[in-house]
């Protein structure tokens, strides 16, 4: 069969301390699908997303360490309105992630903040305007 090359079907997100990545996203109403020892499977809508303890995502790469917290890649969840990103943000701080940047009025007409998991993941919270969601909650492009 041959499919789309313009997709995504897993994102992997190296953490120092698995149990501590389940608490925080758990906390955010996420619950994992599958479980094995080094790592925790989240189904998403049409992806999966999974934890995977950092020395073993290393050694799984063939590399001798990974590092974290570099932050030159960005996990984004939009959002209907400006009020669900505030939501969304205040839960991930109660959760235990780090404020980067508080929501508010974008230059490109929307509204976003950014915060950090325990792994120095950074997130984008937004809503945008000129990009509407389907009812599922999913994006497709304008």
């Amino acid at each position: 069969m041959s499919y789309p090359q313009q997709r995504v079907t897993l994102i992997t997100l190296g953490v120092a301390d698995l149990d501590q990545s389940k608490r925080f996203y758990a906390a955010l109403g996420w619950q994992p699908h599958a479980e094995q020892e080094d790592v925790a499977f989240y189904q998403l809508h049409g992806m999966a997303l999974s934890l995977f303890s950092l020395p073993a995502l290393a050694a799984d790469q063939g590399l001798t360490r990974a590092r974290l917290g570099t932050g030159a890649m960005t996990l984004a969840q939009n959002f209907d309105s400006p009020e669900d990103v505030d939501a969304a943000f205040a839960a991930a701080l109660k959760a235990g992630a780090t404020e980067l940047k508080a929501p508010e009025k974008t230059f490109w007409g929307g509204y976003a903040g950014y915060y950090a998991d325990p792994d120095h993941h950074v997130w984008e919270l937004a809503h945008n305007p000129f990009w509407p969601l389907a009812d599922d909650g999913s994006l497709t492009l304008p």
